[in-house]
């Protein structure tokens, strides 16, 4: 083993225990310099547990770990970076008052007063070293994600890390955003630093990393070379069995409007165009993906047609029949949820931020549940039967690995809070269905569970709003894709016959298919 390969941290048969949950179950795995190495597996199958016991917030219950072969008690954050290990975490620790450079220097030793010219000089020296964009200070609130994410890792090469590990690191990127961190990465790697990311998304993983260990379970079961192996080989490892990577796409003949809105338009606090004169039909029996890079008015669509979103100007006409079936319509626009429900339209809403808006993390899975039922409850008794069973029923449907239905949620792993979330949503029985982001930052076979769920959904007749990143899936399970550009609305396509590229296209043009084909046609 040359030195570009010598191992930077040696952990032997590690375990960790919560409650009654194992979370690491004696394992035993190396981390070398030199490369990038990663580390898979399903949600809840103890990756995060394992590394913050590497970065300090967590101490083994058994086991040893040795760094640069010597012997390590690592019992804090300030332990792990006296031994060179800084980490990113998927939810960033900055403070949104101060500057980059402010956090970077955050909680170091040092007087009073700083010499901000010095400070400013070796922040951007760290930057052009491995290529990172980054404007010492600018304050964290004027931040895209990616930026907020450049200061954490910026922050941890400041204090002299040379062992870096990165949790869900592309969780919230855009594609050209997770290009740019690989390139850095890389960079890293070049300089034999030590590179750790946690990740589900396989595509990533081929094409960044150099090995990748994989848990199951709270176990160790493998160690792959990357140049190696396959997405169906990893899937299957990380599984423990052989899963069908095709996305199902059912046809529904009967297809009815159910909403028809025009010319949604929204403007933010600062009086900024958010969404611009958008129209969108959703048909049930019907997937409607939604794409567009980061921002493009995707949450504010969302938030508009669930009715948390104050709009400027536009419509939204519900579809629907009375207790004759005769056919009614409604506008709902600008209606908050509740009125909503009272008057018999049923909408399920999965948001983006799970435990902001979603779910209450210091909540237990019954008590989630009956936030969707609570209104329901006449008199001074509620109803905790019914959420119950509810709860206890989800766990078994949807696989959720959960300590009981009494323990908070906020100690479910990212993919099973996302379960709960989508599971109650679907368990109310909406006629339309809107969910954002639903598999981001999930495993393979999470993800698979919920694509299933949404097209049961759609089956039953329901209409499926589906925001998504990822354009690969988006085609495969979407019967329409209309694409947001900028808040506005640049095509509404046929999923089965458009390609990637020509939404790529459309991504970054607000003038539709045709305009984005003719200056695809011009470039080649």
């Amino acid at each position: 083993m040359g030195e570009q390969n010598e191992i930077a941290i040696q952990m032997k048969e590690i375990s960790k225990i919560f409650d009654k949950t194992v979370a690491n179950d004696n394992i035993s795995l190396d981390i070398r310099r030199g490369e990038i190495l990663a580390l898979l597996g399903e949600n809840g199958s103890g990756k995060t547990t394992l590394v913050n016991m590497l970065s300090g917030i967590y101490y083994p219950d058994h086991g040893e770990i040795f760094v640069n072969g010597k012997k390590a008690t690592i019992r804090s954050p300030r332990d792990a970076f006296d031994l060179g290990i800084g980490m990113v975490h998927q939810h960033f620790k900055l403070i949104d008052v101060f500057t980059a450079a402010e956090n970077i220097i955050l909680g170091l030793p040092g007087g009073i007063t700083i010499d901000r010219k010095a400070l400013y000089a070796q922040i951007r020296d760290i930057a052009a070293k491995y290529g990172f964009d980054l404007t010492p200070e600018k304050k964290i609130y004027n931040m895209s994600v990616s930026e907020k994410q450049t200061v954490e890792i910026v922050k941890v090469l400041y204090r002299g890390a040379d062992i870096l590990i990165l949790d869900e690191p592309t969780a919230v990127l855009t594609p050209q955003e997770t290009n740019k961190l690989f390139a850095v990465l890389r960079r890293m790697k070049e300089d034999n630093k030590a590179v750790v990311i946690i990740t589900h998304k396989l595509n990533e993983v081929l094409e960044v990393s150099d090995r990748v260990h994989i848990l199951r379970k709270g176990r160790y079961v493998g160690t792959v070379d990357t140049k190696q192996t396959s997405t169906q080989e990893l899937t299957e490892k990380m599984v423990g069995r052989s899963v069908s990577l095709a996305i199902e796409r059912p046809i529904v003949q009967n297809r009815k409007l159910i909403i028809d809105a025009s010319h949604l338009t929204c403007v933010n606090g600062e009086g900024l165009t958010t969404l611009d004169g958008v129209d969108v039909q959703l048909y049930g029996g019907e997937i409607l993906g939604v794409a567009g890079i980061a921002g493009s008015g995707q949450k504010e669509l969302c938030e508009a047609l669930a009715g948390l979103q104050p709009l400027k100007a536009g419509s939204i006409l519900f579809h629907d029949e009375d207790a004759q079936g005769k056919p009614q319509v409604e506008n709902i626009a600008g209606q908050p949820p509740i009125e909503m429900i009272k008057r018999g339209i049923s909408m399920s809403f999965v948001p983006e931020d799970r435990l902001g808006m979603g779910l209450v993390a210091s909540m237990n899975m019954t008590d989630n549940v009956m936030l969707r039922s609570y209104y329901r409850n006449k008199g001074p008794f509620v109803d905790r039967n019914t959420p119950r069973k509810l709860a206890e029923n989800l766990i078994d449907r949807l696989d959720i690995v959960t300590p009981g239905v009494n323990a908070p949620v906020r100690l479910l792993s990212g993919g099973n809070v996302q379960k709960v979330l989508l599971g109650r949503e679907i368990s109310s029985q909406p006629q339309v269905l809107i969910a954002a982001y639903p598999v981001r930052g999930l495993d393979i076979n999470s993800s698979y569970t919920i694509y299933s769920l949404l097209n049961e959904e759609k089956k039953k007749g329901v209409a499926v709003l589906y925001v998504g990143e990822d354009l690969d899936v988006l085609l495969e399970i979407s019967d329409r894709i209309m694409v947001l550009c900028g808040g506005k609305v640049s095509g509404v396509v046929d999923a089965a016959t458009a390609t990637k590229e020509q939404i790529g296209l459309m991504m970054m043009h607000v003038g539709g298919m045709e305009d984005a084909v003719k200056e695809a046609s011009a470039n080649d």
